[in-house]
């Protein structure tokens, strides 16, 4: 790799860790908005919302990688024209494809990102976070246990705790159970505890009273009580993991699904195919991207006011290779045989910017050709 090489790669490398910086906090805050609603608000604490967040943050960097690279090469392209450095290495006689080169290192190393992180990190992230999911859900001391608030763990069921004391014991407990269609039963309680049993958790209330209304003869049977025993066993079903989904099995078991795998992911074989060959060919969307938005910059001649319309030229193009991605990866998942579409927005990318390079250096060539016979130079000469 030359000096200039290796200056316009840590050129374009910076702007891109700055980018991807930005993007990803912004990208990550809006999504840890709405989660740190359901998870705190599930009586959780703000160690498990930073847990779960960062178990979402390798999916949101795959998403924003490849947008990071198109601007780190269009904001570094723009930049090195309006300060000339381009312009210089143009008139010492490289090439559109000689200058492309370092471009060409750069989406590789993003690309070399994405694959790791499509292959092997995504797939882990959400494996572990489907894990804890699970074992949050299970949780009844965090879901039940919050004071002041009417908690509805399941559907028919209504709870609610005065205080919470700081031994553990509960004070003034009010429990509803409205899931049988003919009967409806309300506990309250001055004292309780929750109690792991051997099987299920337990609610041992003290002093209390149990109303329960018959629907069918509409008659109100009144017990009090000193201790009762509940069993919450039913209120939550938990402590079973959710089978995998397509994003956290491997690569390999998407390639050659067999029927085992088909049968845990209930889904076609054409879906897995086109997710697992996405994980190939996803990634080298960065390489496309970033050529093209190198390229399409290269298309315009020094201006002082920028390089607007090439700018804008390369957003339109971005958008026609992410539809056109879209519609390959729609249509791999209805045939198991036109999986080759998913690597169709690359190919796409990766050939618009080899026309555009080509276009960009033909003025230039004729140029350094020296003039013609017939031109006005020679006859003034």
């Amino acid at each position: 790799m030359t000096r200039f090489d290796r200056y316009l790669l840590s050129q374009f490398l910076a702007l891109f860790g700055f980018f991807s910086l930005v993007l990803v906090l912004v990208y990550w805050v809006n999504r840890a908005v709405g989660l740190f609603d359901q998870i705190i608000g599930d009586g959780q604490s703000a160690l498990v919302f930073l847990e779960i967040s960062l178990l979402t943050l390798p999916n949101v960097i795959r998403v924003v990688l490849p947008v990071s690279a198109f601007a780190a090469a269009v904001y570094t392209t723009n930049r090195l024209t309006q300060d000339g450095e381009l312009v210089v290495m143009q008139a010492t006689g490289f090439s559109a494809f000689r200058l492309a080169r370092p471009v060409i290192y750069f989406g590789l190393c993003v690309t070399l990102m994405l694959v790791l992180l499509y292959n092997v990190i995504v797939p882990a992230s959400r494996t572990v976070l489907s894990t804890r999911t699970a074992e949050i859900s299970a949780n009844l001391t965090a879901r039940l246990l919050v004071d002041g608030k009417f908690m509805h763990p399941t559907d028919g069921i209504t709870f609610y705790i005065r205080e919470i004391s700081d031994n553990g014991e509960l004070h003034d407990v009010f429990l509803t159970d409205d899931r049988k269609d003919s009967s409806r039963t309300t506990y309250t309680a001055q004292r309780a505890l929750l109690v792991r049993g051997d099987v299920e958790p337990k609610l041992i209330m003290f002093d209390g009273m149990s109303q329960s209304y018959n629907l069918a003869n509409q008659r109100l049977s009144v017990t009090h009580f000193q201790d009762f025993t509940y069993d919450l066993g039913g209120l939550i079903t938990a402590g079973k993991v959710a089978k995998r989904s397509l994003d956290e099995m491997s690569t390999a078991e998407l390639l050659f699904p067999t029927e085992a795998v088909l049968a845990e992911a209930r889904t076609s074989r054409a879906a897995m195919l086109a997710d697992g060959h996405a994980r190939i060919a996803q990634p080298f969307l960065a390489l496309a991207t970033s050529l093209i938005g190198f390229a399409a910059l290269l298309l315009g001649a020094f201006s002082r006011f920028g390089l607007w319309r090439q700018i804008i030229g390369a957003i339109v193009l971005l958008v026609v290779v992410q539809m056109v991605n879209n519609a390959g990866s729609s249509a791999a998942q209805q045939s198991a045989m036109m999986w080759p579409l998913v690597y169709l927005a690359p190919l796409l990318g990766v050939a618009i910017s080899g026309v555009m390079l080509w276009v960009a250096q033909r003025p230039r060539a004729r140029h350094n050709a020296g003039p013609g016979p017939m031109s006005s130079e020679r006859g003034t000469a």
